[in-house]
């Protein structure tokens, strides 16, 4: 069992970060926030898809007061505004009704615009992710000859001494990269100076495949490390795959038992069932359903429900036919073209 590493608990909107809670999914929309109608749309798919905390890019004034139309819209998922340079984007958001801001304090100008945002903050007791991104470091730390994930580490602990000297403590963190050690070895490092919540991610992390295997190694060792609280898989893709995505990489950990857990065979010769197809039918028939259950997909009906007794449900192809399986036991043999509907009949009479 992974023993967490413990950390000051904050609370977005009605999801808890950090401490006991669960750990989070989280994603960013990728429409134009001044586009109210197409961003709540994207906002409850993605709710829809599993994402607990939504991040929205605040570019400009239109976009900040879109916030309170789209807040409004939203009410039942946490937004997270994304500001960077003007601190005025920041106070009218949290105005708008915004449940989190990420910023970096360092970059939003004087001290006094800083205090003006952290105020009103701690007045609503707004959370701020210090958001460190490699590529983005400030031009004193790039010329220091330390490692990256050092400077990292540097710059984060620099702008979280501004928010502590202004006695605010809402605070969650995050130091990515897109080298995966470096995000590692950045995360590994801060955990070890801060009580703070850490949220996860490998930055630009490339396309649906490459990204993935990033995102798994990356975040797959530090959350069996213990560290993390709360996670977005970075991908160049539509933002409902990286919360898929999230959630089948706690599940893999055990660190998430909402959902289903699915298992399926490599192919060899023995199989002769059209496996490929079915393991995908399978995954998404049974993708949104809400049961913390296995469903196995298996390619041979002599060692199918033996490899996979630990599933609570699955199938195990044969020659134009397969087996339904249950704890590891046969309870139906059907053609194959009726196996999907079978295996689903099977299961909703389970738990009605």
């Amino acid at each position: 069992m992974i023993k967490r590493r413990e950390s000051k608990q904050i609370s977005i909107g009605n999801i808890k970060i950090g401490g006991d809670a669960p750990i989070s999914v989280q994603s960013m929309c990728n429409t134009d926030t001044r586009d109210v109608k197409l961003t709540c749309r994207q906002i409850h798919a993605l709710s829809e898809a599993g994402c607990d905390i939504v991040r929205l890019a605040v570019l400009n004034k239109d976009a900040a007061t879109a916030i309170k139309d789209i807040v409004k819209e939203c009410s039942s998922v946490p937004l997270v505004a994304d500001i960077h340079f003007d601190y005025r984007l920041a106070i009218e958001c949290i105005n708008n009704g915004i449940s989190a801001l990420r910023i970096n304090p360092g970059n939003i100008g004087k001290r006094e615009n800083v205090e003006k945002v952290v105020k009103l903050a701690k007045q609503q007791n707004i959370p701020i992710r210090i958001g460190v991104n490699a590529g983005s470091l400030e031009k004193s730390l790039l010329e220091k000859n330390i490692p990256l994930h050092e400077k990292m580490v540097e710059s984060a602990m620099s702008h979280i001494r501004i928010l502590e000297d202004l006695n605010f403590d809402l605070i969650k963190v995050s130091l990515k990269s897109s080298d995966v050690m470096t995000t590692i070895e950045a995360y590994r490092a801060i955990a070890e100076k801060i009580p703070y919540a850490l949220h996860l991610g490998v930055t630009e992390a490339g396309t649906l495949r490459g990204g993935l295997i990033k995102s798994s190694v990356g975040l797959g060792t530090l959350l069996a490390e213990g560290l993390g609280d709360t996670i977005r898989v970075s991908l160049t893709e539509d933002p409902i795959e990286e919360v898929s995505a999230g959630i089948d990489i706690l599940k893999s950990l055990g660190l998430r038992k909402k959902g289903v857990n699915f298992v399926s065979c490599p192919t060899c010769g023995r199989t002769q069932i059209d496996l490929i197809n079915l393991a995908k039918k399978v995954e998404e028939k049974f993708r949104t359903l809400d049961l913390p259950i296995t469903i196995a997909t298996m390619g041979c009906a002599v060692n199918g429900p033996g490899e996979a007794k630990h599933a609570d449900f699955g199938i195990a192809g044969g020659i134009g036919e397969g087996y339904i399986f249950k704890k590891g036991e046969i309870i139906a043999k059907v053609p194959e073209s009726q196996l999907l509907q079978k295996l689903e009949d099977v299961i909703k009479k389970s738990y009605e």
